[in-house]
Parts: C-alpha cells; structure tokens; sequence
C-alpha cells in the first residue's frame, strides 16, 4: 500500500510517500520539504495568510517531485494523508483541499491525520526506530507532553504544559534578546558560545512532584535578567542563552526521568523541533545510559514538521487498524485538537 502524505499545518511544505507491506514498520519512499522560515523573516514571526498562499504554491510542485522521485505514478497510490490539525487554520485548509481534491480526482480514499501523532511516530522513520512500549517527550513548537505510549493511538498523557512549552521559551527567549526568527535555534547556536552557568534562572516546577512543565516564568526571569544587564546585555547574550537553554534542558530531562521512574520503562522517545537540540541530546543520552534506558530521536532533518512523519502516522494507523481511509472528500481542520482527543477508532 502507498500513502501520500501533505504536511501543511504551519510554515513548512511538506510531501512524502511512504510504502506500508506489511512490514512491523513502513518505509519512507521519498520525501521532498519547503520551508518559509525567509519569507517570514522580514516580520519577525510567522504571518497565517502568507504561510497559507505559500502552501498553495508549493504543495503541488512538491507532490511531483516526490512522485518522480520514488518513480511512481499518482494512479500507484492507494490512500492519500493530510494533517487535519492543530495547525493554523488557513494552513490547514490549503492540505486537506488538497489531498481531497486529488483522493476524489484519483478515486482513492483519503485520512485526516493527527499533526501530533506524526511527531511522535516519526522516530520510527529512523535507522533506529523503537519498540512499543515506550515514554515518550514531545517537545513540538507550543506543545510539551510527556505520555505514555502502549501502540499506535494507545496514548496516555503523563503531564503537559500549564503555559508557555519549551518551544515557545526558546523563541520567547530570543525575541528578548534580539535573536530574530525563527529564535529557537538562534539561541541554540549562540548558546554553544556562552556557559550555562552564568546566570541563575529558575527550572519551573522542577519538584512540583508531578510532570507537569511550566516555562512563562522561565520567560519573565530571562526578560528581567535581559534589562539589568541593560549595554553589557550585547557582551553577555552568549551566557544568556547559554544558561536559558541549561534551564530548559534541566527541566526536560529529570522530567522524563522521573516518567521512566513512574512508568518503569527502559525506552525513551523524543519527538518534536526541540528534540533536535544537541544540548538536549547529550543531557539525556548521558542520564538515559546511566540508567540503561535506550532514547530514540527522529533524524535531524525529520525533527520539524515534515510529510514523512504525516505518511507514515497514516500508514501506521491503517496498519493497526485503528482508522480507515474514507472517500467521503468533504473535510473540515481542527486548529485546536488535543492529542489525547484522538478516538482509537476514528
């Protein structure tokens, strides 16, 4: 069975197909991606509407691209994926309209799929993918969860963000301190530059004794860290984000070891932009071994949303049997659609 999947949900293009033969994973055929990171650059933050039009540009381009890449025809595919949400709405729309233009034009079925669950299968597209059961962090733009994962749409969330997640602190982070768009890795790459131990920033609820995270504190404490610093701020910024991240970084990683504890597992997985943060990596690497706990991570470049992880998020459910492709071509987006609202059904 081939499935083509459309990533459409924020401000990447992304088209891939994936074979699914029955195989305890599928394979990943080819994949093609556009980001708009420059277009947006200009203002600081992504715009919907012009996300939304670049969508439209981009996706059908793509398609082909992919298409000839794998040496398939679009009559070879059997089941064509789009992400349904969270994403912007307008994003959203342009994915599916599309996907359902050409499931009805193709007379194949088509599956609305979970922009969430495509994260957090996507280290099965890995050299390394791992084995149910696992915990699983995922740590995607303003999502941060710990769950527990049983097999595919068997979710169980340990603990989530009451407010800003740890995408949003690393972005928030650097918007203060002038890192520009897209500030996450900004203040990543500076932070190689700068010690972790400079500033004492605070780790949010880091013995609250639940696993839930909170980082808008995280935010205030950089702000006003920022502004005492006032002209010296240019000469320190490297220290800064050095020590925002080690903040960050601190929270993730005892959090996931104390879901390890609670749930007595031995498998790790990591999903999400952030989890291509090398700091992040190495933190958990080091605790993880000590404990004889595997991690497994998407590959890099598979780390920001991406078709790949929506085909293969699709391929994984129809093989389950957990959700069937329908040829009903009318659909409708969900912008808020929280992961644990996903039915094992439907």
């Amino acid at each position: 069975m081939l499935i083509l999947g459309i990533e459409s949900s924020c401000d990447e293009t992304g088209v891939a197909l994936v074979q699914s033969s029955g195989a305890p994973v599928p394979t990943l055929l080819s994949h093609a991606l556009y980001s708009q990171i420059e277009m947006h650059q200009a203002y600081g933050g992504v715009v919907p509407e012009l996300a939304s039009r670049d969508h439209i540009r981009r996706v059908l381009p793509l398609t082909t691209q992919v298409m000839q890449e794998a040496g398939k025809s679009l009559q070879d595919v059997d089941v064509v994926a789009y992400t349904r949400g969270p994403g912007l709405a307008g994003a959203l729309l342009v994915g599916a309209g599309v996907a359902c233009a050409l499931g009805a034009a193709l007379g194949k079925p088509v599956l609305g799929v979970h922009h969430l669950e495509g994260h957090l299968l996507s280290p099965f597209l890995s050299a390394d993918p791992p084995e149910f059961p696992f915990v699983a962090l995922l740590v995607s733009g303003g999502h941060t969860q710990l769950m527990r994962v049983d097999g595919v749409g068997r979710y169980d969330i340990l603990g989530e963000t009451i407010d800003d997640a740890a995408g949003e602190a690393f972005d928030k982070s650097a918007k203060l301190m002038g890192l520009g768009y897209p500030g996450g890795p900004a203040l990543s790459r500076l932070a190689e530059q700068g010690d972790g131990t400079a500033f004492k920033l605070p780790r949010p609820l880091l013995h609250s004794g639940n696993l839930d995270f909170s980082f808008a504190g995280l935010k205030t404490a950089v702000l006003t860290q920022a502004q005492r610093l006032g002209e010296q701020l240019e000469a320190r910024k490297a220290d800064l984000a050095a020590s925002t991240q080690a903040a960050i970084v601190e929270v993730l990683v005892k959090k996931s070891l104390a879901a390890l504890d609670q749930t007595g597992m031995k498998r790790l997985v990591v999903a999400g932009g952030v989890g291509a943060n090398r700091h992040l990596r190495e933190q958990l690497n080091a605790q993880c071994a000590k404990r004889k706990v595997r991690v497994h991570y998407p590959e890099l470049h598979l780390c920001t949303d991406n078709g790949a992880m929506i085909a293969m998020a699709a391929a994984m459910r129809l093989q389950a049997g957990m959700q069937e492709a329908s040829r009903a071509y009318t659909f409708e987006v969900k912008p808020r659609w929280p992961l644990d609202a996903i039915s094992q059904s439907v």
